[in-house]
């Protein structure tokens, strides 16, 4: 038997056909009665997910080729007859000559200017069209105007972690968060519809491309990072395009311990090391979740602390409020000292956030002379959190000395922490471990070799994680706090159990994160005893501070109150009211007095 999910010509609505291979099954559809044919050939696909990017318009379809094994990305939209897709093509010829402005500029919602716009249209044009087919003109022209064109499906989909596009007439490659690497059914029909999708995409970003200029990084309106090449100038293909999509919703440490990718136990050593400004740098191959894990731990950085983060696409996401993010930016005009005028790398970065004060310095990755200064603030005290290519501790050492960074080994006992993460495959799927924690502990004054301790171990069999029972931070910091070992045992097992806590309530919203994390720093005892008496309890949100005039009318009002009621002498009156009135404004104005 094969069975399939088709939609609706008229309604869009979802219809479940199953049938013998090779049949061709016509089935009624269930909202609009319209009758629907389909033809069951696909006997060698193997349905692995079916879910909905934007209902009742955008569904996708994994499916699997049980002879080739290859797994394929189908994106199922609103289909259209060709009348309709002819009249679909006149309608947006006819908006785009009849548009003044800028859709993203216009205040209010663009949708509803596009109704009235396609209505205008229809009317002029004496067209009559029943609202399911309004509604999918309304779909395809927003998607056009407003969204991403043919790639809207995949930019909405949120398991989607990279875009692909290496020319026209092939298909659009993605990078799936649970099946790895898949084709899509999506593709550009040609050369000049491609290039010129491209050019769309970099005036979507603020910037220019052209065959003076043929190739371009930029950041997307989402925060997604966007590579550009422009006609077959530098890629015989033709243009390309490679997106790696920007999550709105940052991960945090619970969302690791959902997905496995680290032990509520790791995340305690973190935490702890983290708050006493312990150094490290986050190693890893390409997509093994680096900048993810910088997210996270960076969210156990004292609330009051000052960050400097710096990076070359913004993708570092912190709830603190004395936070300076800093982006690079490329140069314009002529090239002088080798370098374009105004341009700012990361080394430059680097050097001004030294100048800034910051007690945290971020930095997205390091790959060049920036890792040097990096280095530097580390030894001169800044505690400093990084991530940068490497699958080893070995490796790691041979790239920070090598060429182009040139840090000498002296200056690595300045690092603390080596979190090295990995992306491998379990159970057909891919998934991303941290593989071991390393401590770099010393160097040793006769081998010149760096000493180190390994503290966590991912074992790969089980999919657990190890603790090896020694770690020299953990020590280092009990001895500067005076805590006996006891206590530090009982601190590494009251924040596992918050943690803990946190994923069983499921408190992953990263705001909600941070101010647990705030109210355990502040009083842990009684934060802990509050958890352990209600499992169920969540922080409350506080009211938010009316505005100062809304304070100061309130006020008004009572006081013009309060002197009708001494006008008229009547004393008990005005004892009521001057109690009411303290009640009422005392969050307010808090040091205002009573009035006797």
């Amino acid at each position: 038997m094969v069975k399939t999910i088709t939609l609706c010509l008229s309604c869009n609505s979802k219809i479940d056909v199953e049938g013998e291979p090779n049949q061709e099954i016509e089935k009624k559809c269930p909202k609009c009665n319209n009758n629907i044919k389909v033809s069951l050939n696909n006997e060698d696909l193997e349905e692995l997910e079916f879910y909905p990017v934007f209902e009742p318009y955008e569904y996708v379809k994994i499916v699997k080729n049980l002879e080739s094994l290859d797994k394929y990305y189908w994106v199922i939209q609103p289909p259209l007859k060709d009348d309709e897709s002819k009249l679909l093509d006149y309608i947006q010829k006819s908006l785009i000559e009849s548009l003044d402005t800028r859709l993203d500029q216009i205040e209010g919602d663009a949708e509803n200017f596009l109704i009235d716009k396609i209505d205008k249209l229809l009317k002029e044009h004496e067209i009559s069209i029943d609202d399911n087919l309004k509604d999918k003109f309304l779909y395809y022209t927003k998607r056009k105007f407003v969204g991403f064109g043919k790639i809207d499906p995949l930019m909405g989909d949120p398991y989607i972690e990279d875009i692909s596009c290496d020319g026209s007439e092939v298909p659009v490659f993605l990078y799936h968060r649970e099946y790895g690497s898949l084709k899509s059914n999506v593709k550009f029909s040609d050369e000049d519809e491609l290039s010129s999708f491209v050019v769309k995409l970099s005036q979507k970003c603020g910037k220019h491309i052209s065959i003076a200029k043929p190739m371009l990084d930029a950041t997307m309106p989402d925060g997604s990072r966007i590579q550009m090449t422009l006609s077959s100038e530098i890629t015989t293909k033709g243009s390309t395009f490679t997106i790696r999509k920007f999550r709105s919703d940052p991960i945090t440490p619970t969302d690791l311990i959902d997905y496995n990718s680290m032990s509520p136990e790791l995340i305690a050593y973190m935490w702890i090391a983290v708050e006493n400004g312990v150094n490290a740098l986050i190693a890893g191959g390409t997509a093994s979740g680096k900048t993810s894990v910088l997210n996270a731990i960076a969210l156990f950085i004292p609330r009051e602390s000052k960050i400097v983060s710096i990076e070359e696409t913004r993708e570092i996401n912190l709830s603190h409020s004395n936070w300076i993010p800093g982006v690079s930016r490329s140069g314009f005009g002529e090239i002088v000292g080798g370098r374009l005028t105004g341009e700012i790398d990361l080394f430059d970065l680097m050097k001004a956030a030294l100048r800034q004060r910051p007690e945290y310095i971020l930095v997205g990755e390091i790959r060049g002379k920036e890792a040097y200064v990096l280095f530097q603030a580390m030894a001169t005290g800044h505690t400093t959190y990084s991530t940068v290519h490497a699958d080893s501790t070995k490796s790691l050492i041979h790239r920070l000395e090598g060429k182009p960074i040139n840090v000498p080994r002296p200056m690595l006992q300045s690092l603390d922490i080596v979190l090295l993460q990995t992306n491998t495959k379990r159970n057909d799927k891919n998934v991303r471990r941290c593989k071991q924690i390393i401590e770099i502990v010393d160097i040793d004054p006769q081998t010149n070799e760096v000493l180190t301790n390994e503290v966590f171990h991912w074992n790969s069999v089980d999919d657990k994680f190890v603790y090896m029972g020694k770690s020299y931070i953990l020590e280092r910091i009990r001895i500067q706090s005076d805590m006996s070992k006891d206590e530090m045992r009982q601190e590494m097992e009251r924040r596992v159990e918050t943690l803990e806590w946190m994923h069983k309530n499921n408190i992953r919203e990263f705001k909600d994160f941070s101010k647990i994390v705030s109210s355990y720093t502040e009083e842990p005892d009684k934060f802990i005893k509050t958890i352990r008496e209600n499992p169920k309890y969540i922080i409350e949100k506080k009211e938010p501070i009316p505005k100062k005039e809304v304070r100061v009318k309130e006020a008004e009002k009572i006081d013009d109150k309060k002197n009708k009621l001494r006008k008229e002498n009547d004393k008990e009156n005005y004892k009521n009211l001057n109690k009411g009135k303290v009640k009422k404004i005392h969050g307010f104005f808090s040091k205002r007095k009573k009035i006797k």
